[in-house]
């Protein structure tokens, strides 16, 4: 998943094009030189089960995700975040209008099992987030709009949780593609060591990465 080809951002989505609409829809435009692309997202519903079902199925989102694309699997594993039964946020994501992936959002904190093999490995301050994403288009990956994704959510997250101190990725080993584009969306490696790994053929090395908020003065930069 790395960087839309052809755009340059600007900085790590300057905090004066963000624009937070509501508690369920945000959008955030990248001003570049020759366009200026939108990406805009909003709480997934049981309405868009079938488009994500399609999204798990395809082969370079099953190798890493590892989950089932049956309908009632999703509807199982996706529903309780949508009833609020579930700390977490299931985030749609357009591209210029486009659905195009999927980013879930919350904190490490409110999953303890998660949290615990977390700790031994990385820093996690008070409201620390962590992310996890998907392109699903087969046709849109390697194009760079994963990462462009990732810098616009993580500027976004500043906004949207203002007690975030940082915001952490783990990340398999095997998977440069997805910690490549966390490199491109301004994510550092911090740590690496063994996770539980969602698919069962890994051997659980995890890198990572992680970005803490800007402070004031890069803010007014």
């Amino acid at each position: 998943m790395p960087g839309l080809d052809g755009i340059a951002l600007v900085g790590l989505a300057s905090w004066k094009t963000i624009r937070a609409r509501t508690a369920s829809t945000a959008s955030v435009t990248f001003v570049t030189g020759a366009r200026t692309p939108v990406f805009t997202w909003r709480r997934l519903t049981p309405a868009d089960f079938p488009l994500l079902a399609g999204w798990l199925a395809q082969p370079h989102v099953r190798r890493w995700w590892d989950h089932d694309p049956a309908p009632e699997a999703v509807a199982r594993d996706f529903g309780p975040t949508y009833r609020g039964e579930e700390p977490n946020e299931d985030l749609l994501v357009f591209a210029d209008g486009e659905a195009v992936g999927l980013v879930q959002r919350c904190r490490p904190a409110d999953y303890p099992d998660y949290l615990a093999d977390l700790e031994p490995l990385v820093e996690l301050p008070a409201e620390t987030m962590t992310l996890d994403y998907l392109i699903g288009d087969p046709a849109r990956i390697g194009r760079g709009l994963g990462s462009a994704m990732l810098r616009a959510i993580i500027a976004a997250t500043w906004i949207e949780h203002p007690r975030a101190a940082r915001i952490v990725v783990p990340v398999a080993a095997a998977n440069p593609a997805s910690w490549r584009a966390l490199e491109k969306a301004g994510m550092l490696r911090i740590a690496e060591g063994s996770l539980p790994p969602d698919n069962p053929i890994d051997d659980g090395r995890h890198f990572i990465y992680g970005i803490d908020r800007p402070s004031r003065s890069s803010r007014a930069d």
